[in-house]
């Protein structure tokens, strides 16, 4: 398995780049993260005694809603290949001073990191996994084997059914035809019968609240090993996907889950990314002092101090130091400053980066520019149906400056603003192209215009539909 201690050798030139594939500008917050990343391979490389002493310099992103907070810190998990979870730091107080264990993000991030590790387990083991899943697939085909081998469970009150008599073996040209069917697809259209392990007992899905979300996940692992809990059910599914279920089955023998495990909780610690949005919801507004709901939002911040100061976090998977974790803050600061937050908690977010808001300039980049930019994918949907679209610069132009002149008559919203424009600009389209045919259609300036004049003419009606 990979090493946890290894994080990415990216420079930090090279991140911004990578980062300017998807995100259109903000190069402040760009460098700071990249810096960060770069930080962590630095970290590894320093002798044993002074690696513990190097802690992370956490980041707080001050920005408006849209402009690419989020997907910076999302992209920036995705290419250090780390662990990556994003909470809402409103989400940690309600009225009553009811919220979610401040912990419960690590147990998260903890939950990230077994999966990641998990897939990269289970793709060194890949190959092995599908000759198994092969040979298994080919006895259901030829009638000489079953989905299971679990033992037939006797019903209630009844003796076990008697077993079915045994089969000859498959002789090795009727393996090796039957094989090479199966990798040609002649095959795909048979069905056979797979068992699957039915989930859990879902009257435990409704543990939540504080404190409760370890209980329900240790009540999961207690009842999974109940008799009659861990019951199996049988589908009947073609050949395709009885393979892919086969191929999940055996990878997961195959893989070494306290290796995993471990491997997991190493990855967390050194490597993980946790992202606290909308931390100017916590922030007592102009430093104001008193009752109200001021003492909900400075206990979450005191809450939320160890945390990122370094602690031990209980999970089911055992305890996480949160030491070396990477913690992203971001909020809009429109009504409260970061100055409100407490002293303590400032402390710990000691670099800050303002992204600058969208302009039109940015929003016809940002169209056009990323590699998953909403042109391209638009354009691919509507290709499904046979409809070609085909989108002219000053249409493009013209997309950007409608969603500008929304944003600056009501809510600014950034570039997702973009999302709601196209819907409308592609409403009618989106509805008939099931119906049209193979066609061509062009958007010009002049059909954007048609389109969205109702919106950009009548504020009110925009306040509602974009």
């Amino acid at each position: 398995m990979r090493d946890p201690r290894k994080t990415s050798t990216f420079t930090p030139r090279e991140v911004v780049s990578e980062l300017d594939r998807y995100i259109v500008g903000q190069n402040a917050a760009k460098r700071a993260v990249a810096i960060a990343l770069r930080n962590r391979w630095r970290r590894q490389q320093v002798s044993e005694d002074l690696r513990e002493e190097i802690h992370p310099k956490n980041i707080i992103m001050i920005g408006p809603t849209g402009v690419g907070k989020t997907e910076i810190a999302r992209r920036l998990a995705k290419l250090a290949q780390a662990p990556f979870v994003k909470v809402e730091a409103s989400k940690f107080t309600e009225v009553g001073y009811v919220g979610r264990d401040v912990e419960s993000m690590i147990r998260d991030l903890v939950e990230a990191a077994i999966g990641l590790v998990r897939e990269e387990a289970a793709e060194k083991v890949r190959g092995r996994a599908e000759e198994l899943a092969e040979d298994r697939l080919m006895e259901l085909l030829s009638g000489h084997g079953t989905a299971s081998s679990r033992p037939a469970t006797p019903g209630f009150g009844f003796a076990p059914p008697p077993p079915p008599p045994p089969t000859p073996p498959l002789g090795a040209s009727e393996r090796e035809k039957l094989r090479a069917q199966l990798r040609a697809g002649t095959l795909d259209d048979r069905e056979v019968d797979v068992e699957t392990s039915d989930s859990a007992p879902t009257f435990l899905r409704n543990f939540s609240g504080q404190g409760m979300e370890e209980m329900g996940m240790n009540l999961q692992d207690l009842f999974k090993n109940l008799p009659g809990m861990n019951r199996t059910q049988k589908r009947k599914v073609r050949v395709p996907e009885a393979f892919k279920l086969l191929v999940q089955e055996e990878s997961q023998k195959l893989v070494d889950n306290d290796g995993v495990q471990r491997d997991a909780v190493l990855r967390a610690e050194s490597s993980g990314i946790v992202f606290i949005d909308e931390i100017d919801k916590i922030a007592s507004r102009e430093g104001g002092k008193g009752g109200g709901p001021d003492v909900s939002r400075e206990g979450v911040q005191r809450d939320i101090l160890p945390i990122v100061e370094g602690s031990s976090v209980t999970t089911k998977y055992g305890t996480v130091k949160t030491d070396h974790v990477l913690f992203i803050a971001a909020g809009a600061f429109h009504v409260s400053k970061p100055s409100d937050l407490i002293p303590e908690l400032q402390g710990r977010f000691p670099i800050r980066v303002e992204l600058e808001p969208l302009s039109g300039e940015d929003l016809v980049r940002i169209l056009t520019e990323p590699k998953n930019s909403l042109i391209r994918q638009y354009t691919a949907l509507l290709a499904t149906e046979g409809v070609r679209l085909n989108f002219t610069e000053d249409a493009i132009a013209e997309i950007a400056r409608v969603a500008q002149t929304v944003n600056d008559r009501t809510q600014n919203i950034g570039a997702r603003r973009l999302h709601t424009v196209i819907e409308r600009l592609l409403d009618d389209a989106s509805f008939s192209a099931s119906e049209w045919g193979a066609r061509d259609l062009t958007i010009d300036a002049a059909y954007v215009r048609e389109r969205l004049a109702v919106i950009t003419q009548d504020e009110d009606l925009s306040r509602y539909i974009l």
